[in-house]
């Protein structure tokens, strides 16, 4: 079941928005949204384990977010999630 509670005029407009952007323009949105959507379940799962240490809590979003089987492989490394890398 699709819940949607934006009118029809509305949905039709933003349809043709997104139809007037450039490739380059839906691409940046994507991105956008998808660094979004990482940050706040990234946040979600550091509110659910107060006191972890950031390595730990990116563990744990690896293992929600690709399984469990990654963050096996990625554990012995933890200590160097979330750093930049040169």
């Amino acid at each position: 079941m699709f819940l949607d509670d934006t009118a029809p005029e509305v949905r039709a407009r933003q349809f043709d928005r997104l139809r007037q952007m450039t490739e380059g323009e839906r691409v940046a949105m994507a991105m956008e949204l998808t660094r979004v959507a990482t940050h706040l379940s990234r946040q979600a799962v550091r509110e659910t384990m107060p006191g972890a240490s950031e390595q730990d809590v990116l563990l744990r979003w690896i293992e929600l977010t690709y399984g469990p089987e990654l963050a096996r492989g990625v554990a012995p490394f933890k200590e160097r999630l979330g750093r930049a890398t040169p």
